[in-house]
């Protein structure tokens, strides 16, 4: 495994993204969110489109997750859905790139069996994430040969409508890591550093976190919400 990529266990990973519609939309703006990411302590980077990610590498030292958010009419899945986005990201060489590895079919029809046989024969080097929503999802995505199994789509697909990530204590992290075969990275809600610990202790290989850290529109929503109660 890649030496950076190696440093990834039992650490953080920050998650620096902001789409079209979010006011810190912006390359510039993810890569000094990256930086200051690196100064707390992160150590590695998941980023959304190759322009934020050449500004992060630009910033920081630190491995990135890559992927590339795009909707397409004749699909649900929107995390680098297609070739397209891969080719897109291989330009900018993130150590790792994520993908949707939820039974959802992809544009054009193609299932991820068949996608994934294609970019692993195009990029046989590359390592890649599985964006998953269920236990069998995840080791269907582990069977066909992801070097990283994700927890990251839980609670956000029709069939785990009501999940979360974190009930009886993580159960759904638990049991995936108990039959994967690869490596596990919990992503998804984890929202506090109690929980970002507990997730290791239960044999995550590492932690993603979003939104608590880099998106401040929802974390002043919170407060705000809270007063007005």
């Amino acid at each position: 495994m890649n030496e950076k990529v190696e440093k990834l266990k039992g650490r953080l990973i920050v998650s620096c993204q902001a789409l079209p519609e979010e006011p810190l939309h912006s390359p510039f703006i993810m890569g000094r969110m990256a930086l200051a990411a690196q100064m707390g302590g992160a150590a590695g980077i998941r980023a959304n489109t190759k322009e934020d990610i050449r500004e992060i590498r630009s910033q920081v030292d630190l491995p990135v997750i890559g992927i590339v958010k795009r909707d397409y009419e004749d699909s649900d899945i929107y995390i680098t859905p297609t070739m397209r986005e891969v080719e897109e990201l291989m330009e900018v060489s993130p150590e790792i790139i994520a993908m949707d590895g939820t039974g959802a079919v992809r544009p054009g029809g193609l299932g991820l069996d068949e996608f994934f046989r294609q970019v692993k024969e195009k990029y046989p080097n590359q390592m890649w994430m599985a964006d998953c929503s269920t236990v069998e999802e995840a080791l269907h995505a582990d069977e066909l040969g992801f070097d990283f199994i994700g927890t990251t789509m839980v609670g956000y697909t029709e069939q785990s409508r009501g999940m979360k990530i974190e009930e009886n204590d993580f159960e759904i992290l638990r049991e995936i890591v108990a039959h994967a075969k690869h490596r596990v990275i919990a992503e998804g809600n984890i929202n506090t550093p109690k929980k970002a610990k507990r997730v290791i202790e239960l044999g995550a290989f590492c932690v993603v976190v979003g939104s608590i850290i880099t998106r401040p529109q929802l974390i002043t929503r919170a407060f705000a919400e809270a007063l007005e109660k």
